[in-house]
């Protein structure tokens, strides 16, 4: 190229639109990468829902939905913590081993059951030490042959019914309980043929909390006509129900504590305990029964002090 054609106008022009254009190009891509950034950036921001692996086996459908909601309830009223999903199993566990180990084997990060619940005393776990049915669960009412319906209206005191022989499914959690307070205690079999096992007078008696126990009778124990709900005796013992949850999972146990205080003091545990449990309690009348007192030696010391509320 000539030394004219150099230093003409046109050539200066040129260059000039050359260096805009490549400054667009370098102004362009840079915006690309920031936006690029910032994009990435948003995303980090947003947690991944936490998957829940709760078991809610080895108990009635009535306590499996209550437990459900109540556990629904407490995770929603921390949504600020995070998303979540539940991936629940009502799977059945039998044989005590299998439930003792359903965090430390089978990888599941909560599940209730009661406190001091004796197939965990020699496993890691974390207590959430707040009640989510009030209670209720040792409120206990009793099943009967309705042959020995005068024989159980007569009793008045612990002593005449420590003489009959109570029936319970093989490791259920209150068969210690009863033996600690000097109950003769039948211990065998499931919850499938402890009915059975009743009409067949290997003992005298079954009990469930008021909870379930209408529910119980009706689809277990009616069928043959010869069993009937107990209606003078309430057998009590501070029974609370509670959430343990996994020992390698102390955030999620942290967010159930608060989740459940938080619906404990704004109405929601007792809308919902109402709604399953509030008719039944007047069927029930617990009030004008005779009441038998145990002890239950069995509670965490967290929990000592723990008072129905019904």
């Amino acid at each position: 190229m000539s030394p004219t054609a150099l230093s003409s106008p046109s050539f200066f022009q040129s260059c000039r639109t050359g260096m805009q254009q490549l400054f667009l190009v370098i102004t362009c891509c840079a915006a690309s990468v920031t936006f690029a950034a910032d994009k990435t950036v948003v995303v980090a921001d947003l947690k991944p829902a936490a998957t829940i692996k709760f078991w809610n086996g080895n108990k009635t459908p009535s306590r499996q939905q209550y437990e459900r909601e109540i556990l629904d309830a407490a995770l929603a009223a921390t949504n600020a913590k995070g998303p979540y999903s539940i991936e629940e199993s009502r799977t059945d566990y039998p044989l005590a081993e299998d439930e003792a180990s359903v965090f430390r084997s089978k990888g599941f990060d909560l599940f209730g059951t009661v406190a001091g619940n004796q197939k965990l005393a020699g496993e890691q776990k974390i207590l959430v030490p707040l009640p989510l049915m009030k209670g209720i669960l040792g409120y206990r009412i009793l099943i009967v042959r309705k042959a020995d319906a005068q024989k159980f209206a007569a009793i008045k005191s612990a002593d005449e019914l420590k003489k009959l022989r109570m029936g319970i499914p093989a490791t259920w959690a209150d068969a210690g309980l009863f033996r600690h307070n000097g109950y003769p205690v039948v211990e065998k079999g499931s919850f499938d043929d402890v009915f059975q096992r009743l009409e067949n007078n290997e003992f005298d008696y079954v009990t469930f909390g008021a909870n379930e126990v209408n529910s119980v009778f009706t689809g277990r124990a009616a069928k043959s006509g010869k069993l009937m709900i107990e209606p003078s005796l309430l057998v009590y013992y501070p029974f609370p129900l509670v959430f343990y949850v996994n020992p390698q999972q102390p955030a999620l146990a942290d967010r159930i504590t608060e989740g459940v205080k938080t619906i404990s003091t704004n109405g929601e545990l007792d809308k919902i305990f109402n709604r399953y449990y509030g008719e039944v309690l007047g069927q029930l009348k617990l009030a004008t029964r005779t009441r038998i007192i145990l002890e239950n030696p069995i509670l965490p010391k967290e929990m000592a002090n723990f008072k129905p509320a019904i």
